[in-house]
């Protein structure tokens, strides 16, 4: 496929055009015999998890489905899918929709391979044993969920959002079908765009950033940022939705390599307390923390922005000028441009900036923030 998706990972990956059929295949290598397929609705009306399940039928393998998927899968779900899984005893797993379908997959690997409950995962390397195999076969570009080893699991109780990673969840093969993505409709496609090109941004200056997390992003930036307001313009150009989804993976390698930052920190209370779509949360926080992040970081900004110099719709420059190009593609794209057009109270700023305070990725911003920072960046928001 690619030099660079070879790298060392342990996740085998395939892109192409109708790749999809090749799922079966790919099942049968891993000797797999009963396959549980994780899905969502949406994902299911538009065709492809027929699809999928066809690819594998086609093989002999006999397959099972969960439906149960939500956005942002929470506890509930991956405890619904326990339990089919337990029912039908797979041997193989496949992740077959957007991330939540994917992270939702990676949880019921947790629980049927290894017990207890998702809390018991929250962290890092925290399975107790090996994990079934797993394929991914993402239908939306965006959180590149299929090149990480984590799962985002939100407790159903408090609504606090879990990664919980272990090399074992990392998938084993990932089939990048960029005409999966034609379906998305343009909302979805504009929220799991930006939410992916912040990958690519935040991967990139994070305390984490290494010589191969930085390739990574700027692999991804380069194909992400001349890309994503031409996919929502032409829907159907399929070299565009191409690129989109190689991006996107190549940022969740970023990820999974460098970790990310404020942003994200910020993004998530949003989502928990008002229910803010994320890649809708991360557009409302993202320039501001590239403003902020700025006073430290301008020069990797600018290396960053030189990868798409030579394209007329993306900024040159440094900290400045990715904010604005940031704000205005997720102005062109639908996308809101203040917290207090999405309901968000201004005498709660102080309490959602607690619990971004709190969050994982808040400790890998390339200048410390606290309570302090998080709730001015807020206030710049509002």
């Amino acid at each position: 496929m690619m030099t660079i998706l070879d790298y060392s990972s342990s996740t085998r990956f395939l892109f192409g055009p109708g790749k999809v059929v090749e799922l079966g295949k790919e099942a049968q290598e891993l000797s797999a015999q009963r396959v549980l397929v994780v899905s969502d609705t949406g994902v299911i009306a538009a065709g492809h998890t027929a699809r999928g399940i066809a690819a594998l039928e086609a093989v002999g393998i006999i397959t099972r489905l969960f439906e149960g998927v939500k956005e942002n899968p929470t506890t509930v779900e991956v405890e619904a899918g326990l339990a089919i899984a337990n029912e039908f005893r797979p041997d193989l797993i496949v992740g077959l929709g957007g991330g939540s379908s994917m992270d939702c997959a990676k949880g019921i690997n947790f629980l049927y391979s290894c017990g207890g409950k998702m809390q018991d995962y929250w962290g890092v390397g925290k399975a107790t044993g090996p994990l079934l195999p797993m394929i991914a076969v993402p239908t939306t570009a965006g959180t590149g969920s299929e090149s990480q080893s984590f799962a985002l699991i939100s407790d159903a109780k408090t609504h606090q959002k879990m990664a919980c990673g272990d090399p074992r969840a990392a998938f084993r093969a990932a089939i990048l079908d960029p005409e999966l993505t034609l379906t998305q409709p343009p909302r979805v496609a504009a929220l799991s765009g930006f939410d992916a090109l912040s990958h690519a941004v935040e991967t990139y200056v994070t305390t984490k950033r290494s010589e191969t997390s930085s390739q990574f992003s700027r692999e991804a930036w380069k194909r992400l940022a001349p890309n994503f307001l031409r996919v929502l313009q032409n829907p159907d150009d399929i070299g565009a939705r191409g690129e989109m989804q190689l991006g996107a993976c190549l940022a969740g390698l970023a990820i999974e390599n460098s970790m990310l930052g404020a942003a994200h920190a910020l993004a998530n209370p949003l989502t928990a307390v008002y229910g803010i779509a994320h890649g809708e949360a991360i557009a409302l926080m993202l320039p501001h923390v590239v403003r902020f992040n700025g006073a430290r970081c301008d020069s990797w900004y600018r290396e960053l922005l030189e990868t798409t110099a030579s394209h007329d719709h993306c900024p040159t420059g440094g900290a400045e000028s990715l904010a604005d190009f940031l704000q205005n593609v997720a102005s062109e794209a639908g996308l809101s441009d203040k917290l207090s057009k999405c309901g968000v109270e201004r005498h709660r700023l102080s309490e959602l900036a607690d619990s971004a305070a709190q969050q994982w990725t808040a400790s890998f911003n390339p200048i410390p923030v606290s309570h302090a920072e998080l709730l001015q960046l807020y206030e710049l928001a509002w």
